[in-house]
């Protein structure tokens, strides 16, 4: 093998471990670059398709699109079933990235944890409980983390920064109808009132 054929299982391990960003490895992406013919020859064997955005920088797996074979390969990633919570914080964030862009030139937003809880209380009725609702933010903010798109920052985790991948995710139809569901939205808020009971996770 050749140094440059060598490249090609490195990139291909990162990829089926999770996301590939530019900021975080230059040669890897830079070799994402060089080889993504082969990269999606590959991947197309075993029923995955490489997602590239390389303005954005980043790269991610998904499956290919299923047809009624028979023999259709089985999906090697598996879909996750949202909370509420987790939902709409995501909707919540992916529309302050859009207005970030729209208002700012700088590329990393960064969100004080205060605002996020102030955004999420709009859509809550918290009760005398304000505990028990900030706690139920945390769990929704944890589980953003663990899904790749914020990064905490600093200790105290009182600052986060909103990853760019948020957008291949949460996409522009899902943004564009983001307020026809505020009214769905404020009833199912109304009607989880956070006090003893347990919070959505």
């Amino acid at each position: 093998m050749t140094e440059n054929s060598d490249r090609l299982p490195v990139i291909l391990i990162a990829l089926l471990k999770g996301v590939v960003y530019r900021e975080d490895n230059s040669r890897k992406w830079q070799d994402l670059i060089d080889h993504q013919g082969p990269v999606r020859d590959y991947l197309s064997v075993i029923g995955l398709e490489l997602m590239f955005f390389e303005d954005e920088g980043f790269a991610f797996l998904k499956n290919r699109e299923r047809d009624d074979d028979a023999n259709e390969i089985p999906q090697l990633i598996v879909r996750r079933q949202l909370s509420y919570p987790v939902s709409l914080l995501l909707a919540q964030l992916r529309r302050k990235l859009a207005e970030h862009d729209a208002s700012s030139g700088e590329e990393r937003l960064i969100i004080d944890k205060q605002e996020i809880i102030d955004l999420m209380g709009t859509f809550f009725v918290s009760g005398s409980n304000e505990v028990q609702f900030v706690r139920k933010v945390d769990g929704a903010l944890q589980k953003v983390y663990e899904l790749g798109f914020i990064r905490f920052l600093g200790d105290k985790k009182e600052k986060i920064e909103v990853k760019r991948i948020i957008k291949a995710f949460v996409d522009a139809q899902w943004l564009q109808e983001f307020d026809t569901r505020i009214e769905e939205y404020l009833e199912y808020g109304k009607g989880n009132q956070v006090s003893g009971e347990a919070a959505d996770e």
